[in-house]
């Protein structure tokens, strides 16, 4: 009963009841020797996990210059342009597919909508044919007359039915007193602007049905400028349904919003600021990537504190070749020679400590001097600099890529095995509890014996000396 007893206290790992050891204090010590390959594996996996950290974050890095690079390079992409007008009235807007120039006009007129407004109602007339959803038909110039229906006669259903319409055509209820108790309105109906717009509405299903009585407040009209007025064989007149005339210079769109009777001048003249701009966050984006890459690779000495041993330790990317490459290439590709010339030339300067600096005033400058020339070399530079970018960076076929893939996949691996472990170690360790579970068992049964021994030689003992 008592090695029962045992076996059972053992089996709850209550250790050393019988041998006097502390046998889960041992079974821990064994299990830490036993797991040793486990912990080694978990440490190369934190530093595996933390080299592909670093290596996706360069990667991205390098990712948005390439594409910052690549569009700089691309053509046409700095070509930035102002225009400006000589008087308040006009203003002007330029695309990248400006160019220098200039051109004056007068205006003429601008451009208006047609308004009418009906007379005094209450409600919308009531449908001939019975129904109590009555149809409007809106004719928009010499486009194709569309029909809507109304929830009802009340007015603001007809409001909601004109400006759902989808023809340009607009109306507003206004309130314009009372008769009888009853409030009077008039709908005020505006269209959009040109001369091809006018328009004309029906009571009814079709432009047969009698017209809506309104007065026009307002008749449709395009804006117009006349070009070299008043020069023969050289004057014209441009109209615009809107005031605005898109395109009147290639890449500038002008607007104008008062009649002019004297000449107005747009001028539009090329603007370095895009360039400058680009030059500058291409610059500043590899600055900050190259500073990066220095601190990562940079090697730490430390001493102890009686001086007497140092230490020395590489940081994530000490040493690594993949990443010494890509920046080599990236570095070679900023500050290489265009057509024999430095890119110094245009502000853009190697460093002795592996890096470069942006001189943006004598970027300007090389603008303002020769702006053809200077943006054609800056797009050299990006294009090469998108290239070695792309080249680390391209998602399938980058070799930072394909460096982080191969880290995930040793990733992968390696908590695999550490997985494999925890069963083997559960394994181990259960057999180890067992092992010294029998012990207590065995010790215990050798106590039982002994002490059931001592007792029968006791009796003996008592038996013998009672005979004698």
């Amino acid at each position: 009963m008592a090695t029962a007893a045992l076996s059972s206290i053992t089996g709850l790992g209550l250790s050393g009841l019988s041998s006097g050891l502390d046998t889960s204090g041992i079974i821990t010590k064994l299990m830490s020797v036993e797991s040793a390959p486990q912990t080694a594996l978990k440490s190369t996996l934190s530093t595996t996990t933390a080299y592909r950290a670093a290596l996706q974050s360069l990667n991205s890095s390098v990712a948005a210059i390439a594409t910052s690079a690549t569009a700089a390079a691309r053509s046409g992409a700095l070509a930035s342009f102002t225009a400006t007008s000589d008087v308040s009235s006009v203003s002007a807007k330029a695309s990248s597919t400006a160019s220098s120039g200039s051109v004056s006009f007068t205006v003429d007129r601008i451009a208006q909508a047609q308004v009418s407004v009906t007379g005094t109602i209450a409600a919308w007339a009531a449908p001939t044919d019975g129904t109590t959803k009555p149809s409007i038909t809106i004719q928009v110039g010499s486009g194709t007359a569309k029909t809507v229906s109304a929830a009802s006669t009340n007015l603001d259903d007809v409001v909601a039915a004109i400006n759902g319409s989808g023809t340009g055509v607009t109306a507003t209820k206004i309130a314009v007193g009372s008769t009888n108790g009853t409030t009077q309105y008039r709908l005020q109906l505006r269209g959009a602007t040109g001369a091809d717009n006018g328009f004309s509405v029906y009571e009814g299903a079709s432009t047969s049905a009698p017209a809506l009585a309104t007065t026009q407040t307002q008749a449709a009209q395009s804006a117009q400028i006349t070009l070299y007025k008043g020069i023969a064989g050289a004057e014209v007149q441009v109209p615009s349904a809107t005031n605005t005339f898109a395109n009147l210079i290639t890449g500038v769109d002008v607007t104008v919003s008062a009649v002019s009777t004297t000449a107005a001048t747009v001028t539009v003249a090329a603007d370095s600021t895009a360039a400058t701009t680009s030059a500058q966050t291409l610059t500043a984006s590899l600055i900050t990537l190259f500073s990066g890459i220095a601190a990562a690779s940079a090697i730490t000495t430390t001493t102890s504190s009686s001086g007497s041993t140092s230490a020395t330790t590489g940081s994530v990317f000490t040493g690594d070749s993949a990443v010494r490459n890509m920046k080599d290439a990236l570095l070679s590709a900023v500050s290489g020679a265009v057509d024999g010339r430095s890119p110094s030339s245009i502000g853009i300067n190697l460093t002795k400590d592996g890096t470069i600096t942006f001189d943006s005033a004598k970027f300007s400058a090389a603008m303002a001097s020769d702006p053809t020339g200077t943006t054609a070399m800056f797009q050299t530079i990006a294009g090469r600099v998108s290239t070695a970018a792309v080249g680390a960076s391209d998602s399938y076929t980058g070799t930072l890529t394909q460096k982080v893939t191969s880290q995930q996949t040793t990733e992968s691996s390696l908590t695999k095995q550490i997985s494999d472990w925890d069963a083997r170690l559960a394994t181990i360790q259960a057999q180890y509890t067992a092992q010294f579970n029998a012990l207590e068992v065995a010790l215990n049964s050798l106590s039982s014996q002994s002490s059931y021994l001592t007792s029968q030689i006791n009796g003996l003992t008592t038996n013998y000396q009672s005979a004698n």
